[in-house]
């Protein structure tokens, strides 16, 4: 299902013709949601970056929501080191004197960047003794399929982005409470599917897991 399609599926459902920047509310609020609720594989993005010899703070991409691991390589020998996440007033404390370096060991979310307060930043513990260079995976935002025609989920599981974007356009219009529960309930089951997929079956194989068995009776 792409963009178009699915305008033209809302737009049918509810018997509604919408402004295009309506409908585009609609699903980018659907989108977020799902986004929120289960980790699907085009929700990770990995970066590599490098510190800077005696400066305790690294940049986060501009699109950065939360990290899943982050690790600093040796200069030297080419070792990944994944670094323990910890609270800045941990790090603070550990490292009291910024002065104090040595390879980094623990990171936090210092907080906004000083010359742009929408953009975060890490803090490392201690600081760089020399320039490592990093690998950071993180969870993001995927481009929105009001702009990018196609999607992985658009692709790969669209129910829940149809009757996510259904509640959403439903709402909006103030339409009855049985059909709001209607689509609600579709979405709720759209995504109890998706999270079998994206935090179940995605993260186990048969080898190490085995496969699904229903019991017989």
């Amino acid at each position: 299902m792409n963009y178009a399609a699915l305008v033209a599926a809302v737009s049918s459902y509810t018997e509604n013709t919408f402004p295009t920047v309506d409908m585009n509310v609609f699903i980018t609020q659907a989108e977020k949601r799902i986004y929120n609720a289960v980790q699907i594989p085009s929700l990770r993005k990995n970066v590599t970056g490098s510190t800077t010899a005696s400066n305790k703070y690294l940049q986060c991409p501009t699109d950065f929501l939360s990290t899943f691991s982050l690790a600093a390589i040796d200069p030297t020998t080419g070792a990944y080191t994944f670094l323990l996440n910890k609270d800045v007033n941990f790090i603070r404390e550990a490292y009291p004197k910024p002065t104090s370096t040595g390879a980094p060991k623990y990171y936090a979310i210092f907080g906004p960047r000083s010359d742009n307060e929408t953009e975060l930043t890490f803090i490392l513990g201690p600081t760089p003794n020399a320039v490592y260079s990093t690998e950071l995976h993180y969870f993001y935002y995927p481009e929105s399929i009001v702009t990018a025609s196609n999607t992985w989920l658009s692709d790969n599981y669209d129910p829940v982005l149809l009757y996510g974007t259904l509640v959403e356009a439903y709402t909006y219009m103030k339409g009855e409470t049985d059909m709001i529960a209607l689509y609600d309930g579709k979405y709720k089951e759209a995504m109890g599917q998706l999270k079998r997929l994206g935090d179940g079956l995605e993260r186990q194989d048969a080898y190490r897991n085995g496969q699904v068995r229903v019991p017989v009776t």
